[in-house]
């Protein structure tokens, strides 16, 4: 029995973790406490940082030297983190991100439950490129989704976001914590020529760097400016335009390994529900509800936020009558499925924002509305 948040924890070590950078705030403080203790006692380094833009920094200073590494945060946190996250993403410096939601705009409702961090997962740093963000509706999941979170990470070098929530967060639960042997961990790929003929950002077929650890013998340089091959800044716009492009296009290209959804008796179902993090246990529920009372209901339940699951949700489109998207905030992911959705159905929202979960029977409701 644990929370999702200690979920998260024993997740980031199955996975290889063994650097975490954090500071303190709620509802994700747990991820630090645990960790705090659990790393010191397989090898690895605990470090509370005066605020969470150095929390960021020194993760991506961490894994350039080979480590898996990790930090946590909720709402104004992820804020501030935002501009280390594009430096990761420019640098393409592997690493994990966990966010736990709460209710803003500013401090907001800290011990509160909300979505409202979904789009900033997504825009929150300018710049044009590829974002992974995973989110989890319990613990057992939130431990399966951190480890799957640093494997995208080592697999594609870039920043991970994980999108929990407070109820997924604060809620004990049983867990099944597999032998490592069974998991698939996956590391970052090691550079396949010598140092003397090293290119770290050299274009490959799969658009993916190969960053050699800091102390291993191979040197580069590492900036948030735009660079060529070497690492080092250009104004070349040849160069300038590959780099961009190829930050979306590592992430694009691979949409169909990363992007993953699972699907509730949606097969003959007339009303469509898309539903993530908490809001997706109450969406099973609503579910048989409805089916009980006689409503065709199905769920597309997305596992990955971004990428967007846009042929997932296309494709419910085209089977169902109307789709209906609850979710702890005012719309921004029903936004997505309404554009996803072609408009050959309509999109109707259900939000909460006064910092109380969706009930199952707040979703029966509105189906019944819309049948």
């Amino acid at each position: 029995m644990m929370q999702g948040n200690q979920a998260c924890a024993e997740g980031a070590v199955a996975a290889g973790c063994r650097f975490f950078a954090g500071y303190p705030i709620t509802p994700s403080s747990e991820i630090a406490e645990y960790l705090s203790i659990m790393l010191p006692r397989i090898g690895g380094r605990f470090i509370q940082m005066e605020d969470e833009i150095a929390a960021m920094g020194a993760t991506i200073g961490a894994s350039l030297t080979g480590v898996k590494a990790m930090t946590a945060t909720s709402g104004p946190g992820f804020s501030l983190k935002q501009e280390n996250i594009g430096y990761a993403s420019m640098a393409e410096v592997p690493c994990v991100v966990v966010n736990v939601m709460r209710g803003g705009p500013s401090t907001g409702t800290p011990t509160l439950p909300a979505q409202m961090d979904v789009q900033q997962a997504r825009w929150g740093s300018h710049g044009d490129r590829g974002v992974i963000a995973l989110t989890a509706k319990s613990a057992q999941e939130t431990f399966q989704q951190t480890i799957r979170a640093f494997n995208l990470a080592e697999r594609y070098m870039t920043p991970v976001i994980l999108l929990l929530d407070e109820i997924t967060g604060h809620t004990t639960e049983k867990v099944v914590i597999p032998e490592r042997s069974t998991l698939e961990i996956v590391d970052r790929a090691a550079p396949d020529e010598p140092p003397g003929e090293y290119l770290p950002y050299r274009l490959t077929d799969d658009c993916i760097p190969r960053l050699a650890p800091f102390g291993t013998g191979y040197r580069y340089n590492v900036t948030g400016l735009v660079h060529n091959e070497t690492g080092f800044p250009t104004n070349d716009s040849r160069d300038i335009a590959c780099l961009i492009e190829r930050l979306t296009k590592k992430i694009e290209m691979h949409e169909d390994d990363i992007v993953q959804w699972n699907e509730v008796m949606l097969d003959d179902a007339e009303v469509g529900i898309f539903a993530y993090g908490s809001v997706a246990r109450s969406a099973n529920a609503a579910v048989r509800l409805c089916r009980e009372a006689g409503l065709r209901a199905g769920l597309l339940e997305p596992t990955v936020l971004w990428p967007f699951p846009t042929k997932a949700v296309l494709e419910m489109a085209r089977r169902v009558k109307v789709i209906v998207v609850p979710e702890l905030n005012l719309g921004q992911m029903a936004r997505e499925v309404s554009l996803a959705a072609q408009c050959s159905v309509p999109v109707r929202r259900l939000g909460r924002v006064d910092g109380n979960p969706i009930t199952p029977q707040q979703i029966v409701d509105l189906v019944g509305e819309v049948l």
